[in-house]
């Protein structure tokens, strides 16, 4: 008996701790379930706030009804149209820009409802609004997540039926002057011509008075069309076409004209690729820089690209919310204005203009310098394009031309890395007299035109134009001697000769608004054979020089072996570095260039002055795929001043051979250098 019951109380126990089992699984359940519901509620809530975020930053204010609490909408005194209606209204009017959102947060209140915060900023032409901080709720109503709104979802201090008012005060953008004060890039009132569609007639009157416009203003039909089919157009709005820089006398029937202040570019295609241009701010630019203002322009490219921050200032005004009387309620932005800077450059606009029309749209470039303050005179690319069709309004017609043509007038071919050719030569010269490697006045034999070291060299020789032996320094320069250079330089060897070159700017980012690569020795530190470093000392080889660093290493022999870095800015200091080469050698070698002018058979007689001393180097670089074949050659012209050293100028035309040299295209220029830069 007694064990019977024992094994009964056994299984009362089993049973009880069974349902205790059952019951905690049941709550366990009930608890996650719970859990899950919520967290999913919580998603539902949270895609909610980021529909709606999103949409606003893309101004897609057409899309917040379905998103919000239409009780909420009606008891703030508006109906889902007048939300979308006020949202446009506003966004539009303040010119609002790069909506973005941040710390976004929705966290449960209670059952079926939430808080939701976040912060915004976007751009307006005053520049950067943000720190705008709202909150609201997100409720469930039915199955889905609305958000009450209110007004001060627009901007957090609105209420009731307020309103959004912007005043702007337009900051004038500073201009570029040249080194007397003349502008290079100003504000200029120009007319602006344009269309009122409904005075165009109807039918074949208005086609011919479409024609009769883009006749007489260089503009397409079609351009034109298009801008008359824009959505804002109405029969008795102005619908500004182009920008006539011409007086305009008579206009054809439906035009009409109106003054406007545009961005200037007097020297046109003499300055363009250093001066640069301005263009409308784009989303992009503000991406860049969320600081900017959502409307004005911004400087694209060159030195209105460089200077941009100076020259743009601040506009001026202020954004306000005023009750539906129009008094204000409180100010949103506020912003005093402040005009741009002006900026004075180094460069002479005569000098300027007097290097570009050399080249008569040959590809090249121009840089003439004061060797003895570094200040840039002119710094000239050809072919160019008018930028003041860049940022006005350039047909679709001009753009293509200048996009496909194939000397590429958009490149800044003076900050442009090439190698300088025979130019190179007075620098391996001076490098050579410092290491007593060279003696100018030793005379070398050399026969014939083409030479190389051994027959180590295999098919490879360097060769020369002019036959001449003996060879001494001054012939060398004189006649331009590859061969005399090319055993120089192997007669130093490489180490000199890169301690020598290591003392220039190569490899030194200048301190320039003017965006190139560092000057280039080789591709590797070491030079890969001895062809390469004799090629490297007559200025072929892996050498890669724009003509702005190759006019600031030719200073050297101006300044007594001191070079000086080139500047743009007027007002910047002269930087120096002294003892580049020894003076004795700079002077060996600008006393050897004069007689390429003065001598008759020299390479620069054409520019020979008797009242003026002129000391130049030519040099010539030829790019071609293998020894003996015809490759593109590339001409150079050094001249420099030795009546007064006030001026360098370092001339350079692409294919020579087509376009003629840079000796034969530059006797106008250096005439006017030595008549007016004293």
């Amino acid at each position: 008996m007694e064990k019977r019951s024992k094994k009964k109380s056994n299984k009362t126990v089993i049973l009880a701790v069974s349902g205790v089992v059952i019951v905690a699984a049941v709550v366990g359940g009930y608890f996650a379930y719970s859990t899950w519901q919520k967290t999913q509620e919580l998603n539902q809530a949270e895609k909610s706030a980021k529909t709606f975020l999103s949409h606003l930053s893309k101004q897609e204010f057409e899309q917040f009804p379905e998103l919000l609490n239409e009780i909420s909408v009606k008891d703030s005194g508006y109906d889902s149209k007048k939300v979308v209606e006020k949202y446009q209204t506003i966004f539009s009017g303040i010119q609002a820009e790069g909506i973005k959102s941040n710390d976004v947060k929705v966290e449960q209140e209670k059952e079926g409802q939430y808080t939701f915060t976040y912060k915004l900023e976007m751009t307006t032409p005053l520049g950067n609004l943000k720190d705008l901080s709202y909150k609201t709720t997100i409720k469930k109503v039915g199955e889905n997540y609305k958000i009450n709104w209110a007004p001060n979802l627009i901007f957090p201090q609105m209420s009731g039926q307020d309103k959004i008012s912007i005043g702007i005060d337009a900051a004038n953008r500073g201009e570029i002057v040249d080194r007397k004060g003349e502008g290079l890039a100003v504000n200029q009132a120009f007319d602006q011509v344009g269309i009122v569609p409904g005075k165009l007639g109807e039918g074949q009157a208005k086609t011919d008075n479409i024609k009769a416009f883009s006749d007489q203003f260089k503009v397409s039909v079609e351009e034109i069309e298009q801008k008359l089919k824009q959505d804002w157009v109405k029969p008795d709005a102005f619908v500004p076409i182009t920008i006539s820089f011409d007086p305009v006398t008579t206009l054809p029937t439906g035009a009409a004209s109106q003054d406007t202040t545009v961005r200037y570019y007097p020297l046109k295609e003499s300055a363009a690729q250093l001066v640069g241009y301005v263009g409308t701010i784009t989303a992009e630019d503000i991406e860049k820089d969320p600081t900017l203002s959502s409307t004005g322009v911004i400087g694209k490219v060159g030195l209105e690209q460089a200077y941009d921050k100076q020259l743009r200032g601040q506009d001026g005004g202020n954004i306000t919310i005023t009750d539906e009387n129009g008094n204000v309620r409180s100010v949103l932005q506020k912003v005093d204005k402040k005009d741009g800077e002006k900026i004075q450059l180094t460069i002479d606009k005569n000098v300027q203009s007097q290097a570009y029309d050399i080249f008569n749209n040959r590809p090249g470039s121009s840089v003439v310098m004061d060797p003895q303050h570094g200040d840039l005179l002119a710094a000239a690319s050809s072919p160019s394009f008018d930028p003041n069709k860049m940022a006005n309004g350039i047909s679709q017609a001009d753009y293509d031309g200048y996009a496909n043509n194939e000397n590429l007038p958009f490149t800044a071919r003076f900050a442009t890395g090439y190698a300088p050719g025979s130019t190179f030569k007075t620098i391996t010269g001076g490098i050579g007299l410092d290491a007593g490697t060279l003696k100018p006045d030793e005379e070398i034999t050399i026969n014939g035109l083409k030479w190389q070291k051994d027959a180590s060299w295999g098919d490879y020789f360097v060769t020369r134009v002019k036959e001449a032996s003996p060879v001494n320094l001054r012939t060398a320069l004189v006649n331009s001697d590859n061969i005399y250079f090319a055993q120089q330089t192997l007669r130093m060897g490489e180490d000199t000769f890169r301690k020598g070159l290591d003392k220039f700017i190569f490899g030194e980012k200048l301190d320039l608004s003017i965006p190139m690569n560092p000057a280039q020795i080789s591709n590797e530190d070491k030079f890969n054979s001895e062809i390469l470093l004799a090629d490297t000392g007559y200025g072929q080889g892996q050498l890669l020089v724009t003509p702005i660093q190759q006019a600031a290493m030719y200073t050297v022999f101006q300044n007594e072996g001191k070079l000086v870095y080139p500047k743009i800015e007027l007002n910047k200091e002269t930087k120096t570095k002294e003892n580049v080469i020894s003076s004795n050698a700079a002077n060996t070698i600008v006393t050897d260039l004069l007689g390429s002018v003065e001598d008759e058979t020299g390479y620069v007689h054409n520019m020979y002055n008797p009242d003026f001393s002129l000391a130049a180097k030519t040099g010539t670089a030829e790019i071609k795929e293998k020894q003996d074949t015809l490759g593109k050659e590339n001409s150079f012209l050094l001249a420099m001043d030795r009546s007064n050293n006030k001026f360098s100028a370092m001339i350079m035309v692409e294919d020579s051979r087509k376009n003629d040299t840079a000796t034969n295209i530059s006797k106008s220029l250096i005439d006017y250098l030595e008549a007016n830069i004293k």
